[in-house]
C-alpha cells in the first residue's frame, strides 16, 4: 500500500507578512542613496553637536593674539579668526546652537501651527476664516522680513531669534493640517465615531491628527534646513545670537572684514551652514518620497 506523502501547506513564513506602512516608507527610505547620504550628514552633525564639548581642541573664547588669523595647519585645523580664537572649536559648538534652533523652533511651529489648522479645519465656518486670514497675512511678508520685525520688537538675542523663527513657521503648517484635516473629516470612520458619540477632542486627536502627521514630518524636516539658514541669516545682520557666541551666522558677520587676508575665516563657517542644509533637505526629499504613495511606482 502506497504510504501517503504529507499535505504541503501554503503559509507563508513571517517575514513575508503584510508590512505596516511606517515599515514600508523606511524600506523605500532605505533604498534612496541620496536620502541615506542626507540622513548620514544629519547623524554626523547630531554626533557633533551632542560631543562638542569633548572633541573641540581649544576654548571657544580662548583668544591669542598671536595666532591671529593664522592659516590652517597642523595646530589650528580650520585656521584663527581675528582674535586668535581656532575656528575649528567654534565651529563644533556652533553645531549645537544651529541644531538647536532649527528643531525647537520648527517644533513650536509644528504644535502652534497644528493646532491652529486642526481647529481651521475641522470646524469651519468663521473660525476657518479668521485662522485663514492670519495665515494669508502672514503669508503676504516675506518670511526674513517678518523675522528681523519680529525680533526687531522682542530685541536681538538667539531665543528672540528662535521664536521669531518658529511664529514665521507657523502659517507654512497651520495650511497644511487644514487641508489634510478637510479631506480627513469627511471620510467614513470619521462620521461613525461622530455617530457613536465619541467627542470632538478625542476624533481630533486619536483619528485625524495621526493620519495627517505624514506630510508634516516631512515638511519639518525640510523647514529645519531654511530655520537654519534663517537663524544664520539673523545672526550675520547683528539681530540673533550676539558676540562672543559662536553661531555660524554671527562667525560670518564677523569675519566679513578679513575676507581678503584670511578667507578661511569665512569659508568653513559657511561651509558647515551649506552641509547641514544640504543633509536635512537630501533627507527630506527622501522622505517626501517614501511617505507619498504618489511616488512610489
Amino acid at each position: 500500500m502506497a504510504k501517503m506523502e504529507p499535505k504541503s501547506t501554503n503559509v507563508a513564513p513571517q517575514s513575508d507578512k503584510v508590512a505596516g506602512p511606517w515599515y514600508e516608507a523606511w524600506r523605500s527610505f532605505k533604498k534612496s542613496k541620496v536620502a541615506v547620504v542626507g540622513a548620514g550628514i544629519v547623524l554626523f552633525f547630531i554626533i557633533v553637536a551632542l560631543i562638542g564639548p569633548f572633541i573641540a581642541p581649544q576654548g571657544i573664547n580662548d583668544q591669542a593674539l598671536a595666532n591671529r588669523l593664522l592659516k590652517p595647519s597642523s595646530q589650528f585645523w580650520l585656521g584663527t579668526d581675528d582674535f586668535g580664537r581656532d575656528i575649528l572649536s567654534r565651529i563644533i559648538h556652533g553645531a549645537r546652537i544651529s541644531l538647536w534652533v532649527g528643531f525647537f523652533s520648527v517644533i513650536g511651529s509644528v504644535v502652534v501651527g497644528s493646532i491652529l489648522g486642526i481647529v481651521a479645519g475641522y470646524y469651519g465656518k468663521w473660525i476657518d476664516t479668521i485662522i485663514s486670514r492670519i495665515f494669508d497675512i502672514m503669508l503676504a511678508f516675506p518670511s526674513i522680513l517678518l523675522a528681523i520685525a519680529v525680533v526687531s520688537v522682542l530685541g536681538p538675542s538667539l531665543q528672540n531669534a528662535l521664536i521669531a523663527i518658529a511664529i514665521i513657521n507657523v502659517p507654512n503648517f497651520g495650511r497644511l493640517i487644514r487641508s489634510k484635516v478637510l479631506s480627513i473629516k469627511e471620510e467614513e470612520y470619521i462620521t461613525s465615531a461622530k455617530a457613536i458619540g465619541m467627542q470632538d477632542i478625542r476624533i481630533l486627536f486619536s483619528h485625524i491628527l495621526p493620519n495627517s502627521m505624514a506630510p508634516v514630518i516631512v515638511q519639518g524636516t525640510l523647514a529645519i534646513a531654511t530655520a537654519i539658514i534663517e537663524a544664520a541669516a539673523l545672526g550675520f545682520l547683528g539681530l540673533g545670537a550676539q558676540a562672543p557666541t559662536p553661531e555660524w551666522g554671527k562667525m560670518l558677520a564677523d569675519a566679513r572684514v578679513n575676507f581678503i587676508n584670511a578667507p578661511w575665516t569665512m569659508f568653513f563657517p559657511g561651509l558647515a551652514i551649506m552641509l547641514t542644509v544640504l543633509g536635512f533637505n537630501l533627507m527630506g526629499d527622501g522622505m517626501r518620497d517614501a511617505l507619498d504613495p504618489r511616488m512610489k511606482s
